[in-house]
């Protein structure tokens, strides 16, 4: 490998994530480039010439074991949306003189949905003013939703944190003979992986959650109720597992009902999903009449690296 390279991280930060940074830039370096270059905070901070030298910063062994399994960004991340190249090529013209002031021949940018979508806008652009320069989408995702994959590097971890902490919660609700419902609320927009998830807390030893609900099955306030109650007539203590992106038939989100509508980010969507747990918590308390827990594990499930999963670090690196 001749000249130089770019690496960025965007979206949402995963347990693993460096782990496929650290795999990028031991390759690069194994296949002879010169210099590894790192965007500060993405794409964004590439249009401010925020660059960072990975070879200065991880110059040992030890630095890139060390980043393998580091939570989070170690690059920094954003979620700025690219216009399409074919609407507005401002942004476009200012990448490709920088990719050509730092002798760049490839980028790599490891994200979700919204990064391959920026990565996809970049080859595009590339392919029509001739660049030579090569472009890299390096999946990343805890939600597990990235078409043409089996598996997204992220979520391995985030499952394994969330079957575990879950079953740590239903032994804790266990604890009073009194009726109780626990209402767990899990990272998912649209898709219910993670809150699916959740059924992995059952096992020889742990039941595991009495529901689940996911962001793909349309939210009946009467069913669910209803089923609660069901529950409760064999079992005092009732565990459920909800998707944050649960919806209603007419695409409200639930927790909408609770802070309302809020800002949206770049990409269109919801800024911060927060609440669901707190709605199905007060639903059941104020129509069944029994205790009731909302929890949320939020950023928790993302970067807890003490519960990473081997397999997924593994991976992850391979990936990169």
């Amino acid at each position: 490998m001749a000249k130089n390279i770019i690496i960025g991280q965007s979206g949402g930060p995963t347990a693993v994530i460096n782990s496929s940074l650290a795999g990028v830039y031991k390759a690069a370096r194994s296949l002879g480039a010169d210099t590894v270059y790192g965007m500060k905070y993405g794409i964004e901070g590439l249009l401010k010439e925020e660059l960072l030298e990975l070879n200065v910063l991880l110059d040992d062994r030890m630095s890139i074991e060390l980043l393998k399994r580091t939570p989070s960004s170690y690059l920094g991340s954003c979620r700025f949306k690219l216009p399409d190249p074919e609407t507005d090529s401002t942004p476009f013209v200012k990448l490709f003189t920088l990719f050509d002031k730092y002798d760049i021949c490839a980028v790599f940018y490891i994200g979700g949905n919204d990064s391959m979508d920026t990565i996809a806008k970049l080859s595009r652009y590339g392919a029509k003013v001739g660049s030579s320069v090569r472009f890299i989408g390096v999946p990343k995702t805890i939600d597990n939703d990235l078409c043409l994959t089996d598996h997204t590097p992220g979520y391995g971890s985030a499952a394994k944190y969330i079957a575990t902490i879950l079953k740590e919660v239903i032994r804790d609700s266990s604890v009073y003979n009194i009726r109780s419902v626990t209402v767990a609320e899990i990272m998912g927009r649209h898709a219910g992986w993670l809150a699916g998830a959740a059924c992995l807390a059952g096992g020889e030893d742990c039941d595991g959650p009495d529901l689940i609900l996911l962001p793909e099955v349309p939210f009946d306030p009467e069913k669910f109720l209803a089923k609660v109650d069901e529950l409760q007539r064999t079992k005092p203590n009732v565990i459920i597992a909800a998707s944050e992106g649960v919806k209603t038939a007419d695409g409200t989100y639930l927790c909408d009902l609770v802070s309302g509508a809020g800002q949206l980010d770049a990409f269109g969507h919801k800024a911060i999903l927060s609440g669901t747990s707190r709605y199905l918590s007060e639903l059941i308390h104020e129509k069944l009449g029994c205790k009731s827990r909302a929890i949320e594990f939020s950023t928790l499930q993302r970067c807890a690296s003490h519960l990473a999963s081997r397999t997924d670090v593994n991976e992850a690196y391979a990936v990169g």
